[in-house]
């Protein structure tokens, strides 16, 4: 047991409706005997493009929620969340600076944690992977060419109900991953906190020889980065952890 001056204490914002982000966070973190994760949920339901699905994302229901994480002395606050894939990355750049400046920890999201290991790793042309609804995957795709990313191949499932993503199977996940594989990314990114892509990286890397970037992951290696801790540490979750 690490000394209480050594702990590391992550706090992760949670849509209300996922159950995968919470033990995949947990089981991601194991091996590191000092970092805990602690999670607090705020209302999300579904995922559209309606006034209701919009809605969801208020910065204020983030912000009560990063203060109860606060009150944990989190080292580090995460969105652990996907939400700027649609509504814009400007907007988790503004919610980051809003956590930080209400709760004193720095923050991140699972957005721009992908989008800046894009730009460390030099990836330009990218596959995606959602269970998004056509709507929906086209704004991510409009938003990642907007900043200079090239989405050469895509596939989603068409699905706006939250829960529903926690039953999609990691036997489809893989699919999807092959199928965008043969049209020549240099990389695939699962985006979705709620599908169960992030087991399956190390798996899929060795059978396709392209780098997996798992919103769930790629978020954990940014804030375990934020609080000082290497996240090279982490062990059997993909390549990201070790590039």
């Amino acid at each position: 047991m690490p000394a209480l001056s050594e702990r590391v204490v992550l706090g992760m914002l949670t849509p209300s409706s996922n159950t995968v982000l919470e033990p995949t966070t947990t089981a991601m973190l194991a091996g590191l005997d000092e970092v805990t994760a602690h999670f607090s949920r705020f209302k999300v339901t579904e995922i559209s493009l309606s006034d209701k699905g919009l809605a969801q994302f208020d910065h204020d229901r983030f912000l009560a929620a990063a203060d109860l994480l606060a009150d944990a002395k989190c080292h580090a606050i995460a969105w652990n969340g996907t939400s700027a894939g649609w509504l814009g990355f400007d907007n988790d750049e503004a919610l980051c600076a809003r956590i930080t400046e209400s709760t004193g920890a720095p923050a991140t999201t699972s957005i721009l944690a992908n989008n800046d290991l894009f730009r460390r790793h030099g990836v330009k042309k990218f596959a995606l992977v959602t269970p998004y609804t056509d709507d929906v995957q086209a704004r991510i795709l409009d938003n990642y060419r907007a900043d200079g990313f090239d989405c050469i191949a895509e596939r989603h499932l068409g699905i706006s109900d939250n829960y529903s993503f926690s039953e999609v199977t990691e036997d489809q996940v893989e699919e999807m991953c092959r199928e965008v594989a043969a049209l020549g990314a240099e990389a695939i990114s699962i985006i979705c906190t709620n599908m169960r892509g992030a087991a399956l990286a190390e798996r899929l890397e060795a059978e396709l020889g392209i780098t997996v970037y798992d919103s769930i992951s790629v978020v954990v290696m940014r804030a375990l980065e934020q609080a000082g801790v290497d996240a090279a540490r982490v062990r059997g979750w993909g390549r990201i952890f070790q590039l």
